[in-house]
């Protein structure tokens, strides 16, 4: 057993079957780790270099979301024209990826532009939401939905993206029937199935109006997907009256993504996680209970006319640090 410490305060355990100091001597040792002459005393990145095929056990990665920045782009919050300063920020407060939106990915030269700024700022795409006006409920929806499915997905794998977070849309007057539900969930089938063919796990990503009135919109695709996995927003939950804790002991076999997001007990958004009252210590737990592997991403959400005291590149790096701490991740 090896402890890494990688330029960071906190120590990293790795496994190495091959290592046993009392049956190696020096040359040995090195001959076989393929150290280099240094043996032990390398430098943290050469250690990465060595040991990449290792994985790091209970390490979840840490992405954004970018709605903050798309908040800013009404009706169809599409951040394009402010991309290089989303990079920026996410990547100097150490996120694993970007989680973008399908906006981005609908302009013809979408993949040239998202590829230099992962490049540019060595910070991947993680995935993409997928949901602003959709009506997958709507049948008569569904061509001009699955026209643009086939548009964006492919364009999102090209930008090496795993994750595809699906909002089905939500039905104003009423509950949605069981006739919308079947046409729902017979179109939830069709996008998975392109996103299975372009290396995308496709997930349920839901907002209060899926899990309102006992979940009954989730229930009913579930009911006839049930094998559909989740990636559920904690905060949509606690809005729309449903107990984190209580989701993830029903679901977190299914559960592969999440959003974590932070509010006050008044509703109000915070500015940064950590900042409000939600209580993710449980959430935390009941997570670890059900052992879960998936990812995860923040998203930051500010009030109407909100003015933020940090600047956004500080509120995201306080955000993962507290969510680093608070879900040991």
């Amino acid at each position: 057993m090896l402890w890494l410490s990688l330029a960071s305060p906190k120590l990293i355990r790795v496994n190495l079957p091959f290592l046993n100091m009392e049956k190696m001597n020096r040359r040995s040792f090195v001959q076989k780790s393929s150290l280099g002459s240094a043996g032990l005393l390398l430098s943290p990145s050469s250690l990465l270099g060595s040991f990449k095929q290792y994985t790091v056990q209970n390490k979840i990665p840490i992405s954004a979301h970018l709605w903050i920045y798309a908040s800013k782009f009404p009706p169809n919050w599409d951040c394009t024209p402010v991309l290089d300063t989303v990079f920026s920020d996410l990547s100097y407060a150490g996120m694993a990826g970007v989680e973008i939106m399908e906006g981005q990915l609908r302009h013809d030269d979408s993949v040239q532009r998202l590829s230099a700024l992962i490049e540019k700022y060595k910070l991947p795409v993680s995935g993409s939401s997928y949901g602003v006006g959709i009506r997958m409920w709507d049948i008569t929806r569904h061509k001009a939905i699955m026209k643009d499915i086939e548009t964006v997905v492919p364009r999102l794998a090209q930008v090496g993206g795993k994750t595809f977070g699906i909002s089905v849309g939500a039905k104003k007057d009423g509950l949605k029937t069981e006739a919308e539900l079947d046409a729902q969930a017979a179109l939830l089938k069709k996008v998975r199935s392109v996103c299975e063919d372009n290396g995308i796990e496709a997930n349920l990503h839901n907002h209060t109006y899926e899990v309102e009135n006992d979940l009954h919109d989730l229930k009913g695709t579930l009911d006839r997907i049930p094998d559909f996995v989740l990636g559920p927003d904690l905060n949509w939950l606690i809005r729309g009256g449903v107990d984190p804790v209580d989701f993830i002991n029903t679901y977190g076999s299914q559960i592969v993504y999440l959003h974590i997001r932070d509010q006050y007990k008044d509703g109000t958004w915070s500015e940064y996680v950590g900042q409000g009252d939600t209580d993710f210590v449980p959430i935390a737990a009941a997570l670890k209970a059900q052992s879960f592997m998936g990812k995860a991403a923040i998203e930051l959400a500010f009030p109407n006319d909100f003015v933020p005291k940090n600047e956004l590149r500080e509120d995201w790096k306080m955000s993962r640090e507290f969510v680093e701490n608070t879900f040991d991740w």
